[in-house]
């Protein structure tokens, strides 16, 4: 018979809460223990640990705390995994929060140098739809999912990570170095922690899975991933009460959540496996809208302009460009903007608006990888958000 394992979530923080860490090291301390095809419930944080809520105006986004980003909860030591095993996590079930929150943080997003003022959307949350004051006339609805879920990285894992990430910023592109400020659990990573400049940031996914932001990851999908230490250290966060592809603002619908999975250990299956995969099957149905309006986009620029994307390579004759061959990132950037053109133009919404719910509710698909040196994308807006 099936038991069930709670990770509760205790205080108002997550410095406050010995179940949570917002560092990945191989040296993290399983906080329960499960056995295969245990219930296991974890009480989760939202990705900014309750900086925001109801009250919280535009203004303050600009002074969010990001080294407090992504209070995850656990790990779990699920009894019979060793490394290269698989772990199949199963979703159960996700109860959201009454408060969810999408943002535009100046500085962060797919589109941050066209959106350089904070946004602020608050929504209130039920089981059926997400409606926020800040953007109304529109509801989302529910299409729950952990934005962040994974394993415990390995040490081979995370040294590999610290190098190529490390090789990445000193390229000039963007990578998150170590950084002990806020680090949890603050003896392990913090200022005065034995692996205070070896601990990875949470925010890019990696082999262990981490924040893969898939909204296909929801109620009856199972995600397999490759195990890298005893026990396996299952974990998740970060949960999104609904999400667009791309997650382009830099947020979902984001809120604490109730998170409930099984777990099944394929021995030996994470040596076939170099990241996370997931299997399902009405999920994707599930994700589709009844109605749409779609805008496609070009890999086309403005002579003379570098998109955050392209601005760490010097190249005059880039810049010099309209057409960037074969560049799918400025296909999709081409789509987006358009979707929102059309969003301002007509469903009446401002531009800070529109770039929140393309965020949480527009989906973006490659249509071809072949017709050079035009890669073509669409964005997918689903028209049944606006209640009329």
């Amino acid at each position: 018979m099936a038991a069930t394992t709670i990770i509760r979530k205790t205080g108002e923080f997550a410095k406050d809460d010995p179940n949570c860490f917002n560092r990945l090291h191989h040296s993290l301390r399983p906080v329960g223990h499960a056995r295969p095809g245990d219930y296991i419930v974890f009480e989760t944080r939202d990705a900014l640990d309750h900086q925001f809520n109801f009250e919280t105006q535009h203004a303050a986004v600009a002074d969010a705390d990001l080294s407090r980003v992504h209070p995850m909860t656990g790990p779990i030591y699920i009894e019979g995994v060793e490394r290269g095993d698989a772990l199949a996590v199963t979703m159960v079930d996700i109860v959201p929060d009454i408060y969810g929150w999408t943002c535009i943080l100046p500085g962060f997003g797919f589109l941050r140098d066209q959106f350089e003022e904070p946004f602020l959307a608050n929504w209130r949350l039920d089981r059926l739809y997400a409606r926020s004051e800040q953007i109304p006339g529109v509801r989302i609805p529910m299409a729950a999912f952990p934005g962040s879920i994974g394993v415990v990285p390995g040490e081979p894992e995370v040294e590999a990570a610290l190098a190529r990430e490390a090789a990445v910023a000193d390229a000039g592109g963007m990578a998150l170095p170590p950084d002990p400020t806020n680090a949890l659990p603050a003896d392990l990573f913090g200022p005065d922690g034995p692996y205070m400049d070896k601990a990875l940031r949470t925010v890019p996914p990696r082999e262990n899975g981490g924040n893969m932001d898939i909204k296909e990851m929801q109620l009856g999908t199972t995600i397999i991933f490759p195990c890298f230490v005893e026990g396996g250290g299952l974990w998740t966060g970060d949960v999104h009460y609904a999400q667009g592809d791309g997650e382009v603002s830099g947020s979902a619908i984001e809120m604490d959540a109730t998170v409930t999975v099984t777990c099944q250990i394929i021995k030996g299956g994470g040596k076939h496996l170099k990241y996370p995969n997931f299997t399902g099957g009405a999920q994707l149905k599930q994700t589709e809208p009844t109605s749409f309006y779609a805008a496609t986009g070009l890999p086309l620029k403005k002579s003379g302009e570098l998109p955050p994307h392209l601005a760490w390579i010097d190249s005059p004759k880039l810049a010099a460009l309209e057409n960037v061959p074969e560049d799918l990132t400025l296909a999709t950037r081409d789509a987006l903007l358009n979707i929102i053109d059309y969003m301002v133009r007509e469903r009446g919404l401002s531009r800070q608006q529109a770039y929140c719910v393309a965020s949480a509710a527009v989906d973006l698909r490659i249509g071809q990888l072949v017709d050079v040196p035009n890669f073509m994308v669409s964005a997918i807006l689903p028209l049944n958000i606006f209640k009329d």
